[in-house]
């Protein structure tokens, strides 16, 4: 009975995909109607600093302790302050287009909510599948990372010397990290605990985590030499097209912020506390980054860094044994932080992907007692502890990379469809037109730069790409209407359109494999929604409606009974 009920459904396919892959929600239903699908509410205890705190352990466990040494090595050299330099640019802009929507749309969603309300249920739900497969694969990583640095603490120098070599398993496949296991089990059980007491225990380690920065920072620019960063081949051994890469690879660093917003419905008072949450954590880990990228640098000639657990390498060559245990401990602690705040909002995007019925609606249930999202934050885990189990960092790297700037991109362009669009009343063809051309000539721009073609291409592309944007702004009014507990992007639409240009030229700097892996995980997940995802949310906003049609019938019942009772009276 059940198999045919489900091919007569399958049969409507194509029907159901014409009213749902561009059907949108408002603000308000993402606010109400579609968050009592969950039951219980998420409990706001959250605050300003909270938020900042979470924003900072969140970013910082990750890119300074696992891509900082490969970089360097291998693509930027000296120069990988500057790529994380020119990420930077990058992920502010793309803060500051999340932050207008989580406070206009302050719910756990994150830019799935964000996407589902401007372009429509699919373009949501692609989102929403890349942002998890991000999380859970650069949680994987990072948590092998932390079996490393964790044995250089206890002086260990062999990076694999607490993982079990499994003969007969593929290359990259075949080192079991039980340690990387154990701490996913045991940061699972911290947040099915409760949110604030695991945001108070982020607030802890972070604040270490940012004074051993601080040892680093200092030891470095006061025992380094300015030599490294000039010999051997100079401070850009592979030219400006190095830094450019190592910028692509090291945007995995800033994996962590966009967790801020999926806090949004356990923050008290959004409107002012999202936006100190969000970009002031950003600007915090910028400089961190940037400086302690130059204090490995000044420590050691490129050449010679380490690519595993580099830090702690590096001051162990330096003949400082006991630093490079410190480093090990700190480095540790980070990494615990960072897998912290990634592990709390993985789980908030799979409850609200739940509540909209993309994915079965037992993920979208919060625990009435704790008030946190119970099923999705098990399932979550034991998905990341069996990829952390086996799989290498570099198998995954690049992949979460695409992941992420895909995701920042398609933000970009939302927030700016929502302003000249949907808030300005506009015609959509001229802002999608503009949409259009910007993408085009900023990946025309990036090829060009990728295939090292003349440098009139350059030009040509990139001023394109300006006087585009002059024109949209010269010719599509916006209007600006600033309510009291909103906050809007400034100097619009250029913040947006730089965020979309870096993006796009970013993506196009990765290598083939990830894009291989990518276009598999997209056939994955477009099968997945055509065959659950567009009946499951068809089925649920059928039975809406028809509780709402059953209502509206009840109350004009109610109201024709009343007036019939009036006239009687009046004769």
């Amino acid at each position: 009975m059940f198999l045919f009920t489900y091919l007569n459904s399958l049969s409507k396919t194509p029907q159901k995909l014409k009213k749902r892959m561009l059907a949108t929600w408002t603000p308000d239903q993402e606010l109400n109607k579609v968050r009592l699908r969950s039951g219980a509410d998420m409990k706001r205890k959250l605050t300003w600093y909270d938020l900042v705190a979470l924003g900072v352990g969140g970013m910082l466990g990750v890119g300074v302790f696992v891509t900082t040494g490969p970089v360097a090595r291998k693509t930027s050299g000296p120069s990988v302050f500057i790529s994380y330099i020119v990420a930077a640019v990058s992920a502010l802009l793309s803060s500051l287009c999340y932050t207008e929507f989580s406070v206009d749309v302050p719910v756990a969603g994150g830019a799935f909510s964000y996407l589902r309300v401007t372009f429509g249920e699919f373009v949501g739900y692609f989102a929403g599948a890349n942002i998890l497969m991000e999380y859970v694969l650069s949680n994987a990583a990072v948590s092998r990372s932390f079996t490393e640095y964790l044995s250089c603490a206890f002086g260990r120098n062999d990076p694999n010397s607490w993982r079990i070599h499994v003969h007969g398993l593929m290359q990259g496949y075949n080192m079991l990290d039980f340690p990387a296991v154990a701490l996913i089990i045991v940061l699972t059980i911290c947040l099915c605990h409760s949110t604030k007491e695991s945001s108070m225990l982020n607030l802890i380690m972070t604040a270490f985590h940012v004074v051993f920065f601080g040892f680093i920072i200092i030891a470095g620019f006061c025992n380094g030499k300015v030599d490294n960063l000039v010999k051997p081949g100079g401070i850009a051994p592979y030219g400006v097209r190095g830094i450019l890469d190592g910028a692509a690879i090291v945007y995995f660093s800033y994996i962590g912020y966009d967790t801020v917003s999926t806090m949004a419905e356990e923050i008290k008072n959004p409107s002012k506390t999202l936006p100190l949450g969000i970009v002031g954590s950003v600007l915090i880990v910028s400089a961190l980054y940037c400086l302690m990228a130059l204090s490995l640098c000044l420590l050691l000639p490129y050449n010679m860094i380490p690519e595993g657990a580099s830090f702690s390498a590096a001051f162990e060559l330096m003949g400082w044994k006991w630093a490079s245990n410190v480093v090990g401990a700190g480095a540790s602690l980070g990494i615990v932080a960072s897998l912290l705040v990634a592990m709390l909002g993985q789980a908030r995007y799979l409850c609200v992907i739940g509540r909209a019925r993309l994915v079965p609606s037992w993920f979208a249930k919060v625990h009435p007692t704790t008030g946190t999202p119970l099923n999705a934050t098990i399932v979550l885990g034991i998905c990341q502890a069996s990829i952390a189990l086996f799989t290498e960092l570099d198998i995954v790297i690049e992949m979460i990379s695409i992941g992420t700037l895909l995701v920042f991109y398609l933000v970009s362009n939302a927030l700016i469809f929502r302003r000249y669009v949907i808030l300005s009343k506009n015609p959509p063809l001229h802002t999608l037109l503009f949409l259009f051309l910007l993408s085009s000539t900023s990946f025309a721009f990036s090829l060009s730069w990728k295939f090292k073609l003349h440098w009139w291409n350059l030009t040509l592309f990139a001023g394109l790409t300006f006087f585009t944007t002059v024109i949209f702004q010269y010719f599509v009014p916006m209007v600006v209407m600033q309510r009291q507990e909103s906050w809007l992007v400034p100097f619009m639409p250029w913040p947006a359109t730089i965020s979309i240009f870096l993006n796009v030229f970013l993506m196009t700097t990765l290598k083939m494999v990830a894009y291989k892996r990518f276009g598999i995980w997209t056939c994955v997940i477009t099968i997945f929604y055509v065959l659950y995802g567009v009946h499951s949310t068809y089925h649920a906003e059928e039975i809406l409606e028809m509780v709402v049609v059953v209502d509206n019938v009840n109350v004009n019942s109610s109201t024709q009974q009343q007036i019939t009772k009036v006239d009687i009276q009046l004769v």
